[in-house]
């Protein structure tokens, strides 16, 4: 089997899923740069994979001025990218009935590393990646972002819903002009990894075993990356995007509202 990407820059590659899929893709061929702020871990990656087929980064995405810089050397450096993969993440939990305990500063910090990070990056990154004929953008959300269901982390939860409506329409937007970019979102359960560690989610206990084994995961992760499809889950969330489910049919909606839509707004648009 012919490699998913030729080089894949994996943002959020020092732990959990960007980190094992990171191993994964070049494990299968393809080239990978690592990128994160644990320098050690990002070193111990290129000595376990080779320097032929990785090298890493340090850079910290909550540095929103730094990501234009930090994307232009990027690709001055690696020209033969063909895919970028944003899979940085963070999940506090914030108790509103106690409105007194809530950090908003690591409220703040939890939108600027799940969603306005990714903003930016999206940004930097799509003049590079439209002129790829092969190009791929792939985004891991949560299945917490289409189902809220876990009350505990309702900021999380908020990021990952206003993310999904942002990859919608950058996708709907890339369509419209003929653009080839692959726009992938992959839809996660919870999965064992250090997002429930309670350094950083204190009112957990034995957070590391909540979930999905991270390696089945990534397993069937990089077998929906190899389908080809925009947008899938595992887990919880699957059945949402088979035909009939609540997903698909939200899609159908999106594409039935944006033709009226269109419409409707012709006279008012400047083109």
């Amino acid at each position: 089997m012919a490699p998913l990407y030729k080089k894949a820059l994996v943002i959020g590659g020092t732990s959990g899923i960007g980190a094992a899929l990171a191993s994964k893709l070049v494990l299968n061929g393809t080239k990978v740069v690592v990128v994160g702020r644990r320098w050690k871990r990002l070193e111990a990656f290129v000595k376990t994979h080779g320097s032929d087929s990785s090298s890493a980064i340090t850079f910290d995405i909550t540095n929103l001025t730094g990501i234009q810089p930090f994307a232009d050397t990027v690709i001055r450096s690696n020209p033969d990218l063909d895919c970028v993969i944003i899979s940085a993440g963070v999940q506090r939990g914030f108790d509103f009935f106690q409105p007194e305990t809530v950090n908003l500063s690591l409220l703040h910090d939890e939108i600027t590393t799940n969603y306005t990070s990714a903003v930016y990056l999206t940004a930097a990154f799509l003049p590079h990646l439209k002129k790829e004929p092969h190009g791929n953008l792939v985004f891991i959300n949560a299945t917490l972002g289409l189902i809220p269901a876990m009350s505990r982390t309702p900021n999380y939860n908020a990021t990952k819903a206003a993310l999904h409506a942002f990859v919608m329409d950058v996708r709907y937007q890339l369509q419209d002009k003929g653009c080839p970019l692959h726009i992938v979102e992959v839809f996660p359960p919870a999965v064992q990894t250090e997002l429930h560690d309670e350094d950083n989610q204190p009112d957990l206990v034995n957070g590391k075993e909540i979930g999905m084994p991270l390696t089945d995961f990534v397993d069937q992760m990089y077998d929906g990356l190899a389908k080809g499809s925009d947008q899938f889950a595992i887990g919880l969330g699957e059945d949402l995007f088979k035909e009939g489910g609540w997903e698909f049919q939200r899609g159908q909606m999106c594409d039935e509202a944006r033709h009226y839509l269109n419409e409707a707004l012709i006279d008012f648009v400047r083109t």
